[in-house]
């Protein structure tokens, strides 16, 4: 194929939009889990559920998604080049402040699960939108390339 991957790049395509996909699941799982959590008595039974659900679904997908996801399209992003690729700025920028949404969600889940409730309900249901927006976004600067 093209640049340093060679034959392994349509690989390392394949493992990154798997891995994409895995977080932005996991992305759109959390604040509705958070939700959830929110209406429960903190210290209460269902609150120590929740935080469980939270904890396993930030370690086992998010997390891992997250890291794999940025790892193999830095690699596709070095393959191709930054230069001339204007869509390709404009999609790790989303990607960035994507990352930054996971870590507030994350970071809201442990402040929850300490029995904080340091956001609205109402805020986590309009942040539960974010990844849509967003996967529009780079799947448009991705497939259209737009600039």
């Amino acid at each position: 194929m093209i640049g340093w991957l060679g034959d392994g790049y349509l690989w390392v395509k394949a493992v990154h939009v798997i891995f994409v996909f895995f977080w932005i699941a996991g992305l759109f799982a959390l604040p509705r889990y958070l939700i959830y959590m929110h209406a429960t008595k903190p210290g209460s039974l269902e609150e120590t559920q929740w935080t469980s659900r939270c904890n396993r679904l930030r370690n086992i997908i998010l997390t891992p998604a997250l890291i794999v996801s940025w790892v193999f399209g830095l690699s596709l992003a070095f393959n191709i080049g930054f230069s001339g690729n204007i869509w390709m700025h404009a999609k790790i920028g989303v990607v960035a402040l994507l990352s930054i949404y996971h870590m507030w969600m994350v970071s809201l889940g442990k402040k929850m699960s300490r029995g904080q409730r340091p956001v609205a309900e109402k805020t986590l249901r309009f942040a539960n939108e974010a990844p849509a927006l967003a996967t529009i976004a780079i799947v448009i600067f991705v497939i259209v390339r737009p600039f």
